[in-house]
């Protein structure tokens, strides 16, 4: 079943989108969202960047705080992330119907590359934003080639491969930048253009040292697991191929395509039922995005998904984003989650930026009698069981619950820090213990995390994660906590255990005596009304007013714990009222002590909250040796060895 939501609109009249057609019942029980509906918002999101284009519309300006690129670049990004949108619309309807896309933007490429004009678009220089640009504009060209390409004016053909040239022995970022110069490359290759396939086999050639295993990427260096896996690493040599065609290394080809089905088994797991992403990572404001690899997989023949459950996890995204504002009464993407929130967004995010959600899009190439637009709609993993999954690769456990269709992320592996001697910093995106796919971390706030407390309150940074390994239900990290005045910092040693909705928490945390510790956890967020608090004995809940609940409880090691709950507004991006339940040991013993948490995520009227976790909840028993054994309330039992 689904998560409950909160007075949420008619899906069949939304304000935001007026001109949705009917839901089909038949082709899609589940959503009743068909590609119709794709085609219509595609087009809502289309019509509504004319307000914004450039006199030339070769840019798109919209209202916004700028990028640290600048006006001039974020305009570019208009143009080219729009671009990609109209792309997938042209040749998806195979240019029937759409000539006054075909024409804009062919306009908008003659006036962005004419070096003297007025709408002309910023070069390309050593990592430069728009690099990222190009790499849209070389795809959305090769896939519109016989509508506009063709059709260009040989002058205006060359002032684009002379522009897209700037990539030709320029100094790429190490990271998924090192793709945009390969798809670029390879287009220029494709219409006879100068280029470097020296370049073009580096770049994939990097694409394999980031390799990880089960079909995971880290985005260069050090382990950095996020959404850039789904949306870059593995769309990109998908993409690529499509334009390299029989340029491309056919055994390359095949093994992209094994590790994108091996990519795709566990991506289908990380939406909720409410079709709801996990918000994990950065570049969140690219929101439906995260279906980007979905239909790759069908678009490159590589995918263990049955077409039906394809649309229905890509539909029930796009859905759920379109039933909470997105895109706004204008018809923009904002930067944010649901409404604009600042905190999911970096220095590179522009007011263009968020239209990177056009890869969502992408199913748009198939064509409309393919099976995944045609298959009745099948029920996603989080609908029809319990799932426990373990992602060794990255360092991550998700476990979801039917009953109440959420998607919870367990983190041990992932925080976007290059190799050491780097700095680490403490991104909440990032260094949290677990995000889900129905709450979002504080920015800042204490949830999901455990910290030493400095003399003036302040809680240490969890930085640099060390694996120690995912197997079965649970997951192993350790961090350093720095005090004020620390030399090496105190270490953290944490094994969760998960269990349906629940996951128990195990540290050994060492710490000068009398320091006090803080452990939260999650935050759920409303925008109507603050959630309800409750606390006793050992104890703490926030609950929303839909009945989602965060619970967290002392089972061992907390003697004396004080228990409250943090509230906060404008610190969320799933709403502007937001609640944390927490922990504090006043002060520890010294040496390593041993706290054990348990952290509950559920919804509807049945919780994992107080009293029911405490009479009938997970429970512990600690052996001398140090050894703890976890009872489940099913009578399953772990042990987490000393």
């Amino acid at each position: 079943m689904s998560a409950p939501h909160v007075s949420l609109p008619d899906p069949t009249h939304l304000p935001n989108l007026p001109h949705l057609p009917p839901p089909d019942p038949l082709t899609s029980p589940l959503t009743g969202w068909t590609r119709a509906h794709w085609e219509a918002i595609a087009d809502r999101l289309l019509d509504a960047l004319t307000p914004y284009a450039s006199p030339g519309l070769a840019q798109y300006r919209l209202p916004g705080p700028p990028s640290h690129s600048g006006p001039w670049s974020d305009g570019l990004e208009g143009f080219a992330r729009s671009f990609l949108l109209a792309a997938f619309r042209i040749a998806g309807s195979g240019g029937e119907g759409v000539f006054g896309l075909i024409e804009r933007y062919a306009a908008g490429l003659a006036a962005g590359t004419d070096p003297r004009g007025p709408d002309r678009w910023p070069p390309i220089t050593d990592r430069s934003q728009p690099m990222v640009e190009a790499a849209s504009l070389a795809i959305a060209l090769h896939e519109t080639r016989p509508w506009i390409w063709d059709r260009l004016d040989d002058r205006v053909r060359q002032r684009v491969a002379d522009w897209l040239g700037g990539f030709v022995k320029a100094v790429v970022n190490d990271s998924n930048w090192r793709l945009f110069q390969v798809v670029t490359e390879e287009f220029l290759a494709s219409v006879g253009a100068p280029h470097s396939r020296t370049e073009i086999d580096a770049g994939l050639a990097r694409l394999e040292d980031w390799y990880r295993g089960d079909g995971w990427y880290t985005d260069g260096d050090g382990r950095k697991f996020d959404y850039y896996n789904a949306w870059a690493l593995h769309l990109y040599p998908v993409l690529w191929a499509r334009i390299a065609g029989p340029r491309a290394d056919p055994r390359l080809v095949a093994e992209h395509r094994t590790r994108l089905r091996s990519f795709l088994h566990d991506h289908q797991h990380f939406f909720g039922a409410d079709g709801a992403p996990v918000h994990q990572g950065r570049s969140l404001t690219y929101r439906f995005a995260t279906t980007a690899p979905l239909w790759a997989g069908a678009l490159a023949g590589a995918t263990p998904l049955p077409p039906g459950r394809t649309r229905r996890l890509a539909s029930g995204a796009l859905k759920h984003f379109a039933e909470r504002g997105v895109p706004d009464a204008r018809g923009l993407l904002t930067l944010g989650w649901y409404g604009p929130f600042l905190p999911v967004t970096q220095r590179y995010s522009g007011p263009a930026s968020p239209y990177w959600a056009s890869k969502a899009f992408l199913g748009l190439l198939l064509p409309a009698d393919h099976s995944v637009w045609t298959a009745p709609e099948e029920p996603g993993p989080v609908e029809t069981a319990d799932v426990r999954l373990a992602l060794p690769a990255p360092g991550w456990l998700l476990h979801s619950t039917a009953a109440d269709g959420i998607v919870r992320l367990v983190n041990h592996g992932s925080d976007r820090l290059p190799p050491p001697p780097a700095t680490a910093d403490d991104s909440p995106h990032y260094a949290r213990f677990a995000y889900s796919s129905a709450t979002a971390p504080e920015t800042p706030g204490p949830d999901n995390h455990i910290a030493l407390l400095a003399p003036d309150g302040t809680p240490t940074p969890r930085g640099r994660i060390h694996p120690l390994g995912v197997e079965g239900p649970r997951a192993a990290s350790w961090h350093r906590a720095l005090l004020p005045g620390d030399g090496e910092g105190h270490r953290i040693e944490t094994v969760s255990v998960v269990h349906g909705p629940w996951e128990v928490r195990v540290h050994r945390v060492d710490a000068p005596p009398g320091t006090p510790v803080r452990e939260g956890g999650w935050a759920v967020a409303d925008d109507s009304a603050p959630p309800v608090a409750s606390t006793g004995p050992g104890w703490a809940t926030a609950r929303r007013a839909d009945g989602l609940t965060s619970t967290v409880v002392a089972l061992y090691g907390w003697q004396d714990a004080g228990t409250a709950v943090a509230h906060a507004v404008g610190t969320n991006a799933c709403g502007h009222h937001s609640a944390t339940p927490y922990l504090t040991l006043p002060a520890h013993p010294g040496g390593t002590h041993l706290l054990v948490t348990l952290v509950g995520l559920s919804a509807g009227p049945e919780t994992n909250g107080d009293p029911h976790t405490r009479r009938s909840g997970p429970r512990v028993r600690v052996a001398a040796t140090g050894e703890v054994e976890i009872r489940f309330p099913d009578g399953t039992r772990e042990r987490v060895p000393r």
